[in-house]
């Protein structure tokens, strides 16, 4: 389709050509996302002349024809000019009624309200394209309070009352704005009816009955998996409210409301979709909420009454804990996409193990039981510890980072726990960044239960390599059958050795200063020097 002729009878004003051309287009179109960089300039005339059409009286058949092809048409980038403006995006927000009240879904099969659904479905759809797309559109839907605008239509709709693509892709929309705006996200965290919209849509979408003040009644396990619309739409909540609270808040009202976000947090976990991937993706955007929200408030995953079946520790309720313990294990094991998939439910295990005493020992029984057989090292086997330790050396610093702060604040962060469990080579990383080589504690207060080693790890400590973490099998001693005179050679060549590498600037010694860091090896000896001089002298 020649886009000329498309523009000549837009020129003209009739509807119907304008219409029936259009549709062809976008047919030819429609799976279409990278364009020939020839048409470009055609293009973005064609987007001014769209704009233009919607901006006059027309029917909603033709406005929904137009902007479907405007939502073709900003799949690319380089042809937004036009729409990214203050007139631009006024037209398409009014277009998609935001702001003002949204369509009600009814039961009536009326082809007009149909029509007017799909006008506001294609501006909302173009919208989205628009704002992900364009910066300059960014910065206008900041300027006249698009998500504002986005927060009172789906409040007066009667947050999951509008039908279900005007939900959804409003919804989209507001997680768009919030994800690439930091004074939206700001701004909609300091918005009282945002965290509680968005908390009215998550109780509709997931069916949620109130039992408590932070507790909801189980779910029935003999009810049908959440529907696949129902869904789709926690979904984009999900995904709005992660980006508000990113942004702190001490306002008493809305910890009230992240209370309830965490035990909305707790139902959805312990809910299933109608796929396996769905549900995983569901807990796993319930997951990283939750890592946003203030470890005070996680009591609320545990104080709930147990039911029958469920996990329990210390008169709490662990249901939700072992589904985080299953997921974490699942997210291991998966082998690939660790600082995206993984990170976020290690760290909020370990944030929820520091805060909360009866966490952290219900996961250490799972994850650190008693040691038994050490005759293998820590990162060899099949147990979620041995995976654990594995990922203590891994290439990425941040899975790194995570894995051994977790087990590390299940060690109740003390030193010589995190290097029984793990051996001293593969803590080295965190215990440097901690300043902890040396031993000690970090700095959390922790309670002072005891950990009871077993039997079998009094009788084979003594013989327990430090560094590796187990019993090593003997080995015959290289010098055992050398001479005086030849240790010294060999311990001289050593020397000299490493004193070259050093000149070459290969490598660098270091020691250990008195507070756990590392200095160069000059300044460490220097150190022991002075202090020894001084006690000399007293």
């Amino acid at each position: 389709m020649e886009l000329s002729i498309i523009l000549s009878q837009i020129e003209n004003e009739n509807e119907e050509e304008i219409e029936r051309l259009l549709h062809e287009y976008n047919t030819e179109n429609c799976r279409t996302f990278s364009f020939e960089q020839e048409e470009e300039e055609a293009r973005i005339r064609l987007c001014r002349a769209l704009l233009r059409v919607l901006g006059r009286v027309a029917q909603p058949r033709c406005q929904s024809t137009c902007l479907e092809t405007l939502r073709i048409l900003s799949r690319d980038k380089r042809v937004l000019g036009p729409v990214g403006t203050h007139e631009g995006m006024l037209t398409l927000a009014r277009l998609a009624r935001v702001g003002s009240d949204a369509l009600r879904g009814s039961g009536e099969d009326d082809e007009q309200a149909e029509e007017e659904e799909r006008v506001v479905v294609e501006a909302l759809k173009c919208l989205c394209n628009v704002v992900f797309n364009s910066t300059q559109a960014q910065q206008v839907g900041a300027d006249v309070q698009l998500a504002q605008g986005l927060c009172a239509s789906l409040h007066a709709a009667g947050a999951g009352a509008a039908p279900h693509e005007v939900g959804l892709f409003s919804l989209r929309l507001l997680f768009l704005l919030s994800a690439l705006r930091s004074d939206v996200r700001g701004m909609l965290r300091k918005e009282p009816r945002a965290l509680a919209l968005l908390t009215d849509v998550l109780e509709r979408a997931l069916d949620v009955h109130w039992a408590g003040p932070y507790e909801v009644a189980p779910p029935d396990p003999q009810a049908p998996p959440i529907p696949s619309q129902e869904n789709e739409r926690a979904m984009e909540a999900l995904k709005a409210l992660f980006n508000i609270t990113m942004s702190d808040s001490s306002d008493e009202d809305a910890e009230h409301q992240l209370r309830l976000l965490v035990a909305i947090m707790r139902h959805l976990l312990l809910l299933s979709t109608n796929t396996e991937d769905k549900t995983e993706e569901a807990h796993s955007h319930a997951i990283n909420l939750l890592s946003n929200i203030s470890t005070p408030c996680l009591d609320v995953l545990i104080d709930v009454p147990g039911q029958p079946g469920q996990e329990e520790y210390g008169g709490k309720n662990m249901a939700v804990v072992q589904v985080l313990l299953d997921f974490m294990e699942k997210r291991v094991d998966r082998g690939s996409n660790y600082k995206e998939g993984l990170t976020p439910v290690l760290s909020l295990m370990a944030e929820g193990s520091r805060q909360h005493r009866e966490i952290r020992r219900y996961i250490k029984a799972k994850v650190l039981p008693p040691l038994k057989d050490v005759t293998n090292r820590p990162e060899v086997g099949t147990t979620i510890r041995n995976k654990l330790v594995r990922l203590m050396t891994h290439v990425d610093m941040g899975v790194k980072q995570s894995a051994a702060e977790f087990l590390f604040v299940l060690c109740k962060e003390s030193v010589d726990n995190l290097v029984k469990y793990t051996g001293y080579g593969s803590a080295a990383g965190l215990l440097l960044s901690r300043g902890l080589l040396a031993g000690g504690r970090g700095e959390t207060q922790y309670s002072e239960d005891e950990d009871s080693d077993t039997d079998e790890y009094k009788e084979a400590k003594p013989y327990i390599n430090p560094i590796t973490g187990h019993v090593e099998d003997p080995a015959t001693n290289p010098m055992e059958e050398m001479t005086e005179e030849q240790k010294e050679y060999e311990a001289q060549k050593l020397v000299n050795m490493i004193d070259q590498l050093s000149r070459q600037q290969l490598i660098k010694p270091m020691g250990v200063r008195k507070d756990g860091t590392l200095a160069p090896l000059e300044e460490t000896v220097r150190a022991c020097r002075d202090n020894s001089s001084d006690s000399d002298s007293d």
